[in-house]
Protein backbone atom coordinates (compact mmCIF):
# COMPACT_ATOMS: atom_id res chain seq x y z
CA UNK A 1 0.00 0.00 0.00
CA UNK A 2 1.24 3.61 -0.88
CA UNK A 3 2.13 5.74 1.74
CA UNK A 4 -0.69 8.28 0.76
CA UNK A 5 -3.32 5.22 0.48
CA UNK A 6 -2.11 4.32 3.82
CA UNK A 7 -2.74 8.07 5.59
CA UNK A 8 -5.87 8.73 3.34
CA UNK A 9 -7.27 5.61 5.59
CA UNK A 10 -5.91 6.52 8.68
CA UNK A 11 -7.61 9.96 8.26
CA UNK A 12 -11.07 8.03 7.47
CA UNK A 13 -10.33 6.37 10.39
CA UNK A 14 -9.69 9.34 12.59
CA UNK A 15 -12.81 11.06 11.14
CA UNK A 16 -15.22 8.43 11.52
CA UNK A 17 -14.11 8.45 14.96
CA UNK A 18 -14.39 10.96 15.38
CA UNK A 19 -17.89 11.33 14.66
CA UNK A 20 -18.68 8.91 16.74
CA UNK A 21 -17.56 10.68 19.74
CA UNK A 22 -18.90 13.60 19.06
CA UNK A 23 -22.53 11.59 18.55
CA UNK A 24 -21.80 9.79 22.00
CA UNK A 25 -20.85 13.04 23.75
CA UNK A 26 -24.08 15.08 22.51
CA UNK A 27 -26.34 11.74 23.94
CA UNK A 28 -23.65 11.69 27.06
CA UNK A 29 -26.70 12.78 29.58
CA UNK A 30 -29.16 10.17 28.46
CA UNK A 31 -26.30 7.58 28.33
CA UNK A 32 -24.72 8.15 31.39
CA UNK A 33 -28.54 8.21 33.36
CA UNK A 34 -28.88 4.78 31.84
CA UNK A 35 -25.63 3.86 32.92
CA UNK A 36 -26.36 4.96 36.40
CA UNK A 37 -29.27 3.06 36.71
CA UNK A 38 -27.20 -0.26 36.09
CA UNK A 39 -24.80 1.04 38.26
CA UNK A 40 -27.03 1.39 41.56
CA UNK A 41 -25.54 -1.71 42.93
CA UNK A 42 -21.95 -0.90 42.46
CA UNK A 43 -22.75 2.97 43.55
CA UNK A 44 -24.02 1.69 46.73
CA UNK A 45 -21.18 -1.01 47.33
CA UNK A 46 -18.96 -1.32 50.91
CA UNK A 47 -16.59 -3.82 49.77
CA UNK A 48 -13.86 -3.83 47.48
CA UNK A 49 -12.91 -6.03 44.35
CA UNK A 50 -10.24 -5.74 42.12
CA UNK A 51 -9.34 -7.74 38.78
CA UNK A 52 -6.02 -8.17 37.69
CA UNK A 53 -4.70 -9.43 33.86
CA UNK A 54 -1.12 -10.30 33.88
CA UNK A 55 -0.66 -10.41 30.03
CA UNK A 56 1.58 -12.11 28.86
CA UNK A 57 2.98 -10.63 25.17
CA UNK A 58 4.34 -12.80 22.77
CA UNK A 59 2.49 -16.35 23.32
CA UNK A 60 2.98 -18.20 26.18
CA UNK A 61 4.64 -21.86 25.54
CA UNK A 62 1.48 -24.03 27.00
CA UNK A 63 3.93 -27.59 26.75
CA UNK A 64 6.33 -26.43 28.85
CA UNK A 65 3.77 -24.18 31.18
CA UNK A 66 1.98 -27.14 32.26
CA UNK A 67 3.31 -30.32 31.45
CA UNK A 68 1.81 -33.74 31.08
CA UNK A 69 2.95 -36.02 33.82
CA UNK A 70 1.34 -39.14 33.39
CA UNK A 71 3.65 -41.78 31.97
CA UNK A 72 1.07 -42.24 28.90
CA UNK A 73 0.95 -38.35 28.27
CA UNK A 74 4.17 -37.59 29.16
CA UNK A 75 5.62 -40.15 26.66
CA UNK A 76 3.69 -38.64 23.71
CA UNK A 77 4.48 -35.06 25.14
CA UNK A 78 8.20 -35.99 24.97
CA UNK A 79 7.45 -37.49 21.39
CA UNK A 80 6.24 -34.54 19.64
CA UNK A 81 9.19 -32.01 21.28
CA UNK A 82 12.08 -34.59 21.57
CA UNK A 83 14.52 -31.26 22.06
CA UNK A 84 12.09 -29.33 23.61
CA UNK A 85 10.80 -31.98 26.52
CA UNK A 86 11.21 -31.41 30.46
CA UNK A 87 13.11 -34.60 31.86
CA UNK A 88 10.46 -36.42 33.54
CA UNK A 89 12.51 -36.53 36.60
CA UNK A 90 12.43 -32.88 36.63
CA UNK A 91 8.72 -32.91 37.08
CA UNK A 92 8.52 -34.73 40.06
CA UNK A 93 8.35 -31.71 42.47
CA UNK A 94 6.01 -29.66 40.87
CA UNK A 95 3.44 -32.40 40.33
CA UNK A 96 -0.13 -31.03 40.84
CA UNK A 97 -2.40 -32.95 42.96
CA UNK A 98 -6.26 -31.61 42.31
CA UNK A 99 -8.82 -31.95 44.74
CA UNK A 100 -10.68 -33.95 42.04
CA UNK A 101 -8.61 -36.20 40.19
CA UNK A 102 -8.77 -35.72 36.22
CA UNK A 103 -10.43 -38.72 34.44
CA UNK A 104 -8.09 -41.65 32.74
CA UNK A 105 -5.52 -41.25 35.46
CA UNK A 106 -4.23 -37.60 33.58
CA UNK A 107 -1.78 -35.50 35.92
CA UNK A 108 0.04 -32.27 34.73
CA UNK A 109 2.81 -30.52 36.48
CA UNK A 110 4.20 -27.56 36.20
CA UNK A 111 7.41 -26.58 34.95
CA UNK A 112 10.11 -26.52 37.81
CA UNK A 113 10.63 -22.54 37.25
CA UNK A 114 7.21 -22.06 38.79
CA UNK A 115 7.45 -23.88 42.22
CA UNK A 116 6.97 -20.69 44.32
CA UNK A 117 3.17 -21.33 42.97
CA UNK A 118 2.82 -24.72 43.90
CA UNK A 119 2.14 -23.72 47.51
CA UNK A 120 -0.92 -22.07 46.06
CA UNK A 121 -2.39 -24.27 44.04
CA UNK A 122 -1.91 -26.94 47.35
CA UNK A 123 -3.29 -24.16 49.40
CA UNK A 124 -6.58 -23.79 47.03
CA UNK A 125 -5.49 -20.31 46.44
CA UNK A 126 -5.05 -21.24 42.29
CA UNK A 127 -6.48 -22.77 39.90
CA UNK A 128 -5.69 -23.84 36.16
CA UNK A 129 -7.71 -22.91 32.93
CA UNK A 130 -7.18 -25.60 30.64
CA UNK A 131 -6.96 -24.89 26.71
CA UNK A 132 -8.56 -21.53 26.72
CA UNK A 133 -8.38 -19.49 23.66
CA UNK A 134 -10.50 -17.23 21.71
CA UNK A 135 -13.79 -18.18 20.09
CA UNK A 136 -17.04 -16.73 18.36
CA UNK A 137 -18.77 -20.11 19.08
CA UNK A 138 -18.30 -23.56 20.46
CA UNK A 139 -16.33 -25.22 17.49
CA UNK A 140 -15.63 -28.77 16.73
CA UNK A 141 -12.51 -29.40 14.74
CA UNK A 142 -15.12 -30.90 11.61
CA UNK A 143 -16.83 -27.59 12.13
CA UNK A 144 -12.88 -25.64 12.04
CA UNK A 145 -11.70 -28.29 8.97
CA UNK A 146 -15.30 -27.15 6.89
CA UNK A 147 -15.23 -23.19 7.69
CA UNK A 148 -18.77 -23.98 8.71
CA UNK A 149 -18.71 -21.63 11.75
CA UNK A 150 -17.38 -18.30 12.38
CA UNK A 151 -13.75 -18.32 13.71
CA UNK A 152 -11.92 -15.65 15.50
CA UNK A 153 -10.37 -13.02 13.07
CA UNK A 154 -6.73 -13.32 12.13
CA UNK A 155 -5.86 -16.34 13.76
CA UNK A 156 -2.30 -16.75 14.87
CA UNK A 157 -1.71 -13.42 14.47
CA UNK A 158 0.17 -10.93 17.46
CA UNK A 159 -1.24 -8.10 17.03
CA UNK A 160 -5.04 -9.58 15.93
CA UNK A 161 -5.02 -12.19 18.94
CA UNK A 162 -3.50 -10.21 21.67
CA UNK A 163 -6.88 -7.07 20.81
CA UNK A 164 -9.45 -10.54 20.22
CA UNK A 165 -8.26 -11.65 23.46
CA UNK A 166 -8.83 -8.70 25.20
CA UNK A 167 -11.70 -7.10 23.54
CA UNK A 168 -13.47 -9.50 21.23
CA UNK A 169 -11.97 -7.68 18.07
CA UNK A 170 -9.02 -7.93 15.60
CA UNK A 171 -6.66 -4.94 15.57
CA UNK A 172 -7.96 -1.31 15.67
CA UNK A 173 -10.76 -2.04 18.18
CA UNK A 174 -11.31 0.85 20.49
CA UNK A 175 -12.42 -0.76 23.59
CA UNK A 176 -11.68 -4.07 25.44
CA UNK A 177 -13.33 -6.44 27.94
CA UNK A 178 -11.88 -5.02 31.04
CA UNK A 179 -12.49 -1.42 30.09
CA UNK A 180 -16.16 -2.49 29.38
CA UNK A 181 -16.50 -3.85 32.51
CA UNK A 182 -14.90 -0.58 34.03
CA UNK A 183 -18.07 1.47 32.15
CA UNK A 184 -20.38 -0.42 34.42
CA UNK A 185 -18.33 0.35 38.01
CA UNK A 186 -16.89 4.09 37.35
CA UNK A 187 -19.58 5.88 38.87
CA UNK A 188 -20.03 3.59 41.88
CA UNK A 189 -16.16 4.69 42.69
CA UNK A 190 -15.79 8.61 44.37
CA UNK A 191 -13.42 9.25 41.20
CA UNK A 192 -13.91 7.49 37.96
CA UNK A 193 -10.32 7.94 36.95
CA UNK A 194 -8.70 5.06 39.24
CA UNK A 195 -11.38 2.43 38.01
CA UNK A 196 -9.19 0.91 35.20
CA UNK A 197 -5.45 1.09 35.91
CA UNK A 198 -2.58 -0.05 33.13
CA UNK A 199 1.28 -0.28 34.94
CA UNK A 200 2.26 -0.91 31.39
CA UNK A 201 1.78 1.13 29.38
CA UNK A 202 -1.37 0.86 26.79
CA UNK A 203 -3.75 -1.58 25.91
CA UNK A 204 -7.52 -1.81 24.65
CA UNK A 205 -8.47 -4.21 27.30
CA UNK A 206 -8.47 -1.29 29.85
CA UNK A 207 -10.17 1.04 27.16
CA UNK A 208 -14.16 1.67 27.64
CA UNK A 209 -16.67 2.90 25.81
CA UNK A 210 -16.76 6.22 28.47
CA UNK A 211 -14.12 4.41 31.05
CA UNK A 212 -10.81 5.71 30.25
CA UNK A 213 -7.73 3.52 31.75
CA UNK A 214 -4.78 5.50 33.58
CA UNK A 215 -1.02 4.88 32.91
CA UNK A 216 0.96 4.90 35.93
CA UNK A 217 4.79 3.75 36.03
CA UNK A 218 5.76 1.22 38.49
CA UNK A 219 6.78 4.02 40.64
CA UNK A 220 3.42 5.61 40.70
CA UNK A 221 1.65 8.17 38.58
CA UNK A 222 3.53 10.10 36.35
CA UNK A 223 3.60 14.31 37.04
CA UNK A 224 4.15 17.09 34.64
CA UNK A 225 7.42 18.10 35.66
CA UNK A 226 7.17 21.76 34.88
CA UNK A 227 4.34 22.04 37.02
CA UNK A 228 5.65 20.67 40.30
CA UNK A 229 8.86 21.94 39.91
CA UNK A 230 9.62 25.93 38.94
CA UNK A 231 9.80 26.37 35.40
CA UNK A 232 13.15 27.40 34.56
CA UNK A 233 13.33 28.18 38.04
CA UNK A 234 10.38 30.29 37.94
CA UNK A 235 6.94 29.79 39.72
CA UNK A 236 6.01 32.19 37.56
CA UNK A 237 6.71 30.43 34.69
CA UNK A 238 4.98 27.24 35.40
CA UNK A 239 2.13 29.09 36.78
CA UNK A 240 1.33 30.47 33.27
CA UNK A 241 2.02 27.02 31.77
CA UNK A 242 -0.49 25.34 33.95
CA UNK A 243 -2.85 28.15 32.50
CA UNK A 244 -1.89 27.69 28.93
CA UNK A 245 -2.51 24.12 29.03
CA UNK A 246 -5.85 24.23 31.26
CA UNK A 247 -7.83 27.40 30.53
CA UNK A 248 -11.03 26.77 28.65
CA UNK A 249 -11.16 26.27 24.50
CA UNK A 250 -13.70 26.58 22.11
CA UNK A 251 -12.12 23.98 19.06
CA UNK A 252 -13.41 20.63 20.09
CA UNK A 253 -10.66 19.14 20.01
CA UNK A 254 -8.60 21.55 22.03
CA UNK A 255 -11.25 21.68 24.28
CA UNK A 256 -10.83 17.68 24.55
CA UNK A 257 -7.37 17.93 25.08
CA UNK A 258 -7.60 20.80 28.01
CA UNK A 259 -9.78 18.49 29.70
CA UNK A 260 -7.42 15.13 29.72
CA UNK A 261 -4.47 17.53 30.74
CA UNK A 262 -6.66 18.76 33.31
CA UNK A 263 -8.02 15.43 34.69
CA UNK A 264 -3.81 14.06 34.31
CA UNK A 265 -2.77 16.93 36.81
CA UNK A 266 -6.13 15.90 39.50
CA UNK A 267 -4.87 12.74 39.14
CA UNK A 268 -1.94 12.90 40.08
CA UNK A 269 -2.23 15.40 42.41
CA UNK A 270 -4.86 13.06 44.30
CA UNK A 271 -2.67 9.90 43.77
CA UNK A 272 0.75 11.55 45.27
CA UNK A 273 -1.27 12.07 48.10
CA UNK A 274 -2.84 9.21 48.66
CA UNK A 275 -0.63 6.17 47.31
CA UNK A 276 0.78 4.46 50.37
CA UNK A 277 4.35 4.09 50.55
CA UNK A 278 6.64 1.00 48.91
CA UNK A 279 7.53 0.64 52.50
CA UNK A 280 4.22 0.48 53.85
CA UNK A 281 4.13 -3.24 52.46
CA UNK A 282 6.44 -5.71 54.56
CA UNK A 283 6.45 -8.50 51.68
CA UNK A 284 9.72 -8.75 50.16
CA UNK A 285 9.32 -8.86 46.11
CA UNK A 286 12.08 -9.75 43.81
CA UNK A 287 14.41 -7.77 41.97
CA UNK A 288 14.92 -7.11 39.42
CA UNK A 289 11.98 -8.14 38.23
CA UNK A 290 9.74 -6.02 35.83
CA UNK A 291 6.93 -7.80 36.37
CA UNK A 292 7.34 -7.44 40.49
CA UNK A 293 7.85 -4.16 40.18
CA UNK A 294 4.52 -3.75 38.50
CA UNK A 295 2.43 -5.72 40.69
CA UNK A 296 3.87 -3.92 43.83
CA UNK A 297 2.35 -0.64 42.39
CA UNK A 298 -0.96 -2.77 42.02
CA UNK A 299 -0.68 -3.57 45.80
CA UNK A 300 -0.05 0.11 46.57
CA UNK A 301 -3.15 0.93 44.60
CA UNK A 302 -4.74 -1.18 45.92
CA UNK A 303 -3.70 -0.60 49.90
CA UNK A 304 -4.96 3.21 48.75
CA UNK A 305 -8.12 2.61 47.26
CA UNK A 306 -10.30 3.98 50.07
CA UNK A 307 -7.98 7.41 49.72
CA UNK A 308 -9.07 7.21 46.25
CA UNK A 309 -12.65 6.32 46.46
CA UNK A 310 -12.34 3.15 44.68
CA UNK A 311 -14.42 0.30 45.16
CA UNK A 312 -14.14 -1.24 41.80
CA UNK A 313 -10.67 -1.54 40.06
CA UNK A 314 -9.37 -3.83 36.86
CA UNK A 315 -5.72 -3.64 36.84
CA UNK A 316 -3.24 -4.41 33.90
CA UNK A 317 0.36 -5.47 33.91
CA UNK A 318 2.22 -7.27 31.60
CA UNK A 319 5.56 -9.03 30.60
CA UNK A 320 7.03 -9.56 26.71
CA UNK A 321 9.18 -11.83 25.22
CA UNK A 322 7.06 -15.04 25.03
CA UNK A 323 7.57 -14.73 21.15
CA UNK A 324 9.75 -18.08 21.46
CA UNK A 325 10.41 -19.30 17.92
CA UNK A 326 13.84 -20.53 18.90
CA UNK A 327 15.79 -20.22 21.88
CA UNK A 328 12.69 -21.76 24.54
CA UNK A 329 15.03 -23.79 26.54
CA UNK A 330 16.87 -20.63 27.30
CA UNK A 331 14.43 -17.88 27.11
CA UNK A 332 11.42 -19.40 28.86
CA UNK A 333 12.55 -20.78 32.04
CA UNK A 334 13.69 -16.99 32.10
CA UNK A 335 10.40 -16.09 31.63
CA UNK A 336 8.53 -18.60 34.24
CA UNK A 337 10.63 -17.44 36.65
CA UNK A 338 10.04 -13.84 36.37
CA UNK A 339 5.94 -14.70 36.38
CA UNK A 340 6.52 -16.93 39.63
CA UNK A 341 8.12 -14.73 41.42
CA UNK A 342 6.03 -12.03 40.82
CA UNK A 343 2.60 -13.87 41.49
CA UNK A 344 3.55 -15.51 44.31
CA UNK A 345 4.85 -12.09 45.98
CA UNK A 346 1.80 -10.23 45.12
CA UNK A 347 -0.33 -12.84 46.50
CA UNK A 348 1.23 -12.73 49.54
CA UNK A 349 1.40 -9.23 49.86
CA UNK A 350 -2.70 -9.16 49.44
CA UNK A 351 -2.60 -11.33 52.57
CA UNK A 352 -0.35 -9.11 54.34
CA UNK A 353 -3.18 -6.16 53.41
CA UNK A 354 -5.84 -8.41 54.36
CA UNK A 355 -6.90 -8.21 50.86
CA UNK A 356 -6.90 -11.57 49.69
CA UNK A 357 -10.73 -12.82 49.20
CA UNK A 358 -11.01 -9.31 47.21
CA UNK A 359 -8.25 -9.61 44.64
CA UNK A 360 -8.21 -11.91 41.57
CA UNK A 361 -5.59 -12.16 39.50
CA UNK A 362 -5.41 -14.12 35.99
CA UNK A 363 -2.49 -14.53 32.95
CA UNK A 364 -3.43 -14.02 29.41
CA UNK A 365 -1.22 -14.37 26.24
CA UNK A 366 -2.12 -14.01 22.55
CA UNK A 367 -2.17 -17.52 22.32
CA UNK A 368 -0.81 -20.54 22.79
CA UNK A 369 2.22 -22.32 20.72
CA UNK A 370 2.75 -25.43 18.75
CA UNK A 371 3.52 -28.41 20.83
CA UNK A 372 5.42 -29.50 17.88
CA UNK A 373 8.70 -28.12 17.94
CA UNK A 374 10.89 -26.25 15.41
CA UNK A 375 14.18 -27.72 16.74
CA UNK A 376 14.80 -24.89 19.04
CA UNK A 377 11.58 -23.27 19.78
CA UNK A 378 7.58 -23.54 19.07
CA UNK A 379 5.52 -21.71 16.66
CA UNK A 380 2.10 -19.89 16.52
CA UNK A 381 -0.54 -21.73 17.97
CA UNK A 382 -3.92 -20.82 19.43
CA UNK A 383 -5.31 -22.17 22.89
CA UNK A 384 -3.71 -22.51 26.24
CA UNK A 385 -3.58 -22.92 29.36
CA UNK A 386 -3.45 -20.11 32.11
CA UNK A 387 -3.74 -19.41 36.06
CA UNK A 388 -6.02 -17.78 38.10
CA UNK A 389 -5.10 -17.01 41.49
CA UNK A 390 -7.04 -15.38 44.52
CA UNK A 391 -8.39 -15.90 47.92
CA UNK A 392 -11.88 -16.30 46.60
CA UNK A 393 -10.54 -18.91 43.44
CA UNK A 394 -11.77 -22.20 44.13
CA UNK A 395 -8.03 -23.54 43.80
CA UNK A 396 -6.36 -26.65 43.51
CA UNK A 397 -8.99 -27.82 40.81
CA UNK A 398 -8.75 -27.68 36.78
CA UNK A 399 -11.71 -26.07 34.57
CA UNK A 400 -12.23 -26.76 31.15
CA UNK A 401 -11.17 -29.81 29.38
CA UNK A 402 -7.58 -31.41 28.76
CA UNK A 403 -6.57 -31.43 25.51
CA UNK A 404 -5.97 -34.83 23.34
CA UNK A 405 -1.60 -35.01 23.00
CA UNK A 406 -1.81 -36.50 19.94
CA UNK A 407 0.02 -35.22 16.38
CA UNK A 408 -3.66 -34.35 14.73
CA UNK A 409 -5.44 -35.38 17.48
CA UNK A 410 -9.14 -34.01 17.76
CA UNK A 411 -8.07 -31.10 19.72
CA UNK A 412 -5.35 -30.85 16.93
CA UNK A 413 -5.67 -28.26 13.81
CA UNK A 414 -2.13 -28.32 13.14
CA UNK A 415 1.00 -29.02 14.82
CA UNK A 416 0.27 -29.50 18.25
CA UNK A 417 -2.21 -25.86 17.89
CA UNK A 418 -4.59 -26.63 19.81
CA UNK A 419 -8.60 -25.77 18.96
CA UNK A 420 -9.65 -24.22 22.06
CA UNK A 421 -12.55 -26.16 23.93
CA UNK A 422 -13.17 -23.33 26.52
CA UNK A 423 -13.86 -19.40 25.73
CA UNK A 424 -11.99 -16.56 26.08
CA UNK A 425 -15.80 -15.52 27.03
CA UNK A 426 -16.62 -17.73 29.28
CA UNK A 427 -13.31 -16.89 31.15
CA UNK A 428 -14.43 -13.12 31.19
CA UNK A 429 -18.07 -13.56 32.15
CA UNK A 430 -16.55 -15.73 35.10
CA UNK A 431 -14.80 -12.77 36.40
CA UNK A 432 -17.12 -10.44 35.13
CA UNK A 433 -19.71 -11.94 37.80
CA UNK A 434 -17.17 -12.43 40.62
CA UNK A 435 -17.00 -8.44 40.53
CA UNK A 436 -20.78 -7.81 40.59
CA UNK A 437 -21.37 -7.72 36.60
CA UNK A 438 -25.31 -8.60 36.16
CA UNK A 439 -25.88 -11.87 33.22
CA UNK A 440 -27.45 -9.28 31.38
CA UNK A 441 -24.66 -6.81 31.34
CA UNK A 442 -22.42 -9.27 31.01
CA UNK A 443 -23.73 -9.94 26.90
CA UNK A 444 -23.06 -6.24 26.52
CA UNK A 445 -19.20 -6.41 28.05
CA UNK A 446 -18.94 -9.72 26.08
CA UNK A 447 -20.48 -9.94 22.44
CA UNK A 448 -19.57 -13.30 21.39
CA UNK A 449 -21.09 -14.74 25.04
CA UNK A 450 -24.64 -14.94 23.81
CA UNK A 451 -23.05 -18.15 21.54
CA UNK A 452 -22.65 -19.93 24.06
CA UNK A 453 -25.43 -22.10 26.07
CA UNK A 454 -26.15 -19.67 29.63
CA UNK A 455 -25.27 -23.07 31.75
CA UNK A 456 -21.53 -22.98 30.39
CA UNK A 457 -21.04 -19.30 30.70
CA UNK A 458 -19.83 -19.58 34.43
CA UNK A 459 -16.91 -21.73 34.92
CA UNK A 460 -17.01 -21.42 38.92
CA UNK A 461 -14.05 -21.31 39.20
CA UNK A 462 -14.43 -18.07 41.52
Amino acid sequence: MKQSTRMDASRRAFLQRASALSVAGAAAPWALNMAAMGEAAASTATDYKALVCVFLYGGNDYGNTLVPYDTANYNLYNGLRPTLAYARSALDGTVLQPVTALAGGRQYALAPELSPLLPLFDAGHMGVILNVGTLVQPTTKAQYLAKTVPLPPKLFSHNDQQSVWQSSSPEGATSGWGGRLGDLFQAGNGNATFTCINVSGNAVYLSGRTAVQYQVSPSGSVPLKALGTPLFGSAAASAALRTLITQPRTHLLESEYTRVTQRSIDANALMSSQLVPATAIATPFPTPNSLADQLKLVARMIASADGLSAKRQVFFVSLGGFDTHDGLLTDHPVLLNTVSGALSAFYAATVELGVANQVTTFTASDFGRTLSGNNDGSDHGWGSMHFVMGGAVNGQRFYGTPPVVANNGPDDVGQGRLLPTTSVDQLAATLGRWMGVSDTNLLTVLPNLANFDASTRNLGFV
